[in-house]
């Protein structure tokens, strides 16, 4: 299939609509390998070129990927809410990735950097591609910020050393080392997530009361809520408890 040509006035005049050759590799790696191929997904994002739908009207649709959409403007770029309540930006590789998704729905080519740093302008946190297949991919939070900044993203979840992901070891050293403060918690260990990108894992001392330990969790996490790690690499944090001792 063919995609629209874009305006001559454009300076995509010569752009097809395809998926360009960068990022077409880096989705396909990602569909073959899975989380491991996000950086490099991400890397190859920041200099594609991508499409940012816009709508004439304010829409509701189905539900794609766990995503709807939230509101949109007149004449607007659309904006789709996460499960967890945050703001998501949706682009697509071409406009018949976007087609799939609403046939309704204009394309705006911009580059992947410049589309991350709209989002990050209207306070919107995720990046989305292709929401409606065939690869569909959730840019987290601190890549969204990277990519907005000029910057190497560096990833919280790394490739594991017999396949899959963990957590960088950076990451888990600071995350625990701010949980291990708070008098209370006896042992803190990082993992990935499964609510969340990276679990906290904490062994909370078994004499506490319920009062006690609502106070313990209240420290660790504003401990956490003001470490830089968090932040800066984090996109999102779950805590996961049992009784040591």
């Amino acid at each position: 299939m063919t995609g629209k040509e874009l305006p001559p006035s454009s300076p995509y005049a010569g752009d097809d609509g395809r998926v360009v050759p960068e990022l077409a590799a880096a989705l396909e790696r990602f569909e073959a390998e899975g989380p491991a191929a996000l950086p490099g997904l991400v890397e190859a994002l920041g200099g594609a070129r991508v499409l940012v739908p816009v709508m004439a009207e304010a829409l509701v649709v189905e539900e794609v990927e766990g995503l709807h959409v939230d509101r949109t403007a007149a004449t607007g770029v659309v904006a789709l809410s996460a499960p967890d309540g945050r703001q998501v930006l949706p682009v697509f590789s071409s406009v018949q990735a976007m087609a799939a998704w609403r046939a309704e729905a204009r394309p705006v080519p911009v580059v992947g950097r410049q589309a991350a740093a709209s989002a990050v302008n209207e306070g919107w946190e995720l990046l989305v591609v292709d929401p409606g297949g065939p690869v569909t991919v959730q840019v987290p939070r601190t890549a969204v910020w990277a990519l907005a900044h000029g910057e190497t993203w560096r990833p919280a979840l790394v490739p594991g050393p017999e396949g899959g992901v963990v957590v960088d070891a950076e990451v888990a050293e600071e995350l625990a080392v701010a949980a291990l403060v708070v008098q209370g918690v006896r042992a803190a260990e990082a993992l990935p997530g499964e609510r969340a990108e990276v679990a906290l894992r904490l062994g909370i001392d078994a004499g506490l009361d319920r009062a006690g330990l609502d106070a313990v969790l209240a420290q660790v996490n504003a401990r956490l809520a003001a470490a830089s790690v968090v932040a800066e690499r984090v996109d999102s944090l779950e805590l996961r408890i049992h009784a040591v001792g």
